[in-house]
């Protein structure tokens, strides 16, 4: 590990309805609940982890659950498509589950991996490939999905962008990313820093609308840095390139630093310290809520006003 960006951290979407979307997750999708928190910015929403057992970065999908908020449009200046790393062998597995649970697959291939997509209950556009490199993070497994079938964590993100060129510069000169492969208008970027997580394609089509941010749409991607030092440096990168970037951003779990990229989509840089077991023990993990510091004084309020889960 080094001064480099690590693949990517989280990804962060946005829901319609709590109960539906942790119920999807834990349930149908068998990822852990890594961390059950609040929005900073809005207290009386729920933020919800998913993850593999301990949270590993590259495995997280977090969701804002604005109850009601409407649907959004998934399009360009967006991160529009998640992928998943599963098993080999697995996608019929997924397949069934899936449709048994009324979820509609498509089957199909990108780059030579094979893969299914299909649409969480919000319209959030997921895609579970077969990945041509081999891939050994831990699982997290529940009753009904085992080692041979339980999700990896994340193999790529898609951007869909009117032009990819300012982008591509984001990727390359500041993250360290090269271009990997290209098939028409799809690009795959890739770092060699680490193993897993480290795949950013790009569909570039200016005839495609723009997104707009709702339920069912990504919220921001999350790329990964070791720590707060090299957090910083890659501000300077950031700033150097003329980028508005915030300044760094205790999130209790991580600190970050946001920025929006030209072709439109919220990027954050996000460290792997101090990470989820900093306020409860692994076995304990996404089973209580917990406050960030300036809003725990208001704990009984929050309570009251959260959405049921049960």
């Amino acid at each position: 590990m080094e001064n480099r960006i690590l693949g990517l951290h989280h990804i962060t979407a946005i829901a319609d309805n709590a109960k539906r979307n942790l119920d999807f997750y834990t349930k149908v999708l068998g990822v852990r609940l890594v961390k059950k928190t609040v929005n900073f910015d809005d207290p009386g929403t729920y933020h919800f982890y998913f993850g593999n057992e301990e949270g590993t970065p590259g495995t997280i999908l977090t969701f804002f659950p604005w109850e009601g908020i409407g649907k959004g449009t998934n399009g360009t200046g967006l991160a529009t498509h998640i992928g998943y790393s599963v098993p080999k062998g697995s996608l019929e597995f997924w397949k069934n589950r899936l449709q048994q649970f009324n979820v509609n697959v498509e089957e199909g291939e990108i780059f030579g991996e094979k893969l299914i997509s299909f649409q969480d209950p919000d319209g959030l556009q997921l895609q579970f490939i077969e990945s041509s490199t081999p891939d050994d993070r831990k699982v997290w497994t529940t009753d009904d999905i085992k080692d041979e079938n339980a999700l990896k964590g994340f193999h790529n993100i898609t951007l869909t962008l009117k032009k990819a060129d300012p982008t591509i510069k984001v990727l390359t000169d500041i993250f360290g990313y090269d271009l990997q492969k290209q098939e028409g208008e799809r690009y795959r970027f890739a770092t060699d820093a680490i193993e897993t997580a480290n795949l950013v394609d790009i569909i570039e089509n200016d005839k495609i609308i723009a997104g707009r941010n709702a339920a069912g749409t990504n919220h921001h991607v999350a790329f990964r840095v070791k720590d707060d030092n090299v957090l910083m440096e890659f501000r300077e990168k950031v700033m150097s390139a003329g980028l508005n970037i915030t300044p760094k951003i205790d999130r209790d779990y991580f600190y970050s630093l946001y920025f929006r990229e030209p072709g439109g989509v919220l990027f954050e840089i996000a460290t792997d310290n101090p990470g989820f077991t900093v306020d409860e023990p692994l076995n304990e993990l996404g089973t209580n809520l917990k406050l960030p510091k300036q809003h725990e004084g208001l704990r009984e309020k929050i309570e009251e006003v959260l959405p049921k889960l049960s």
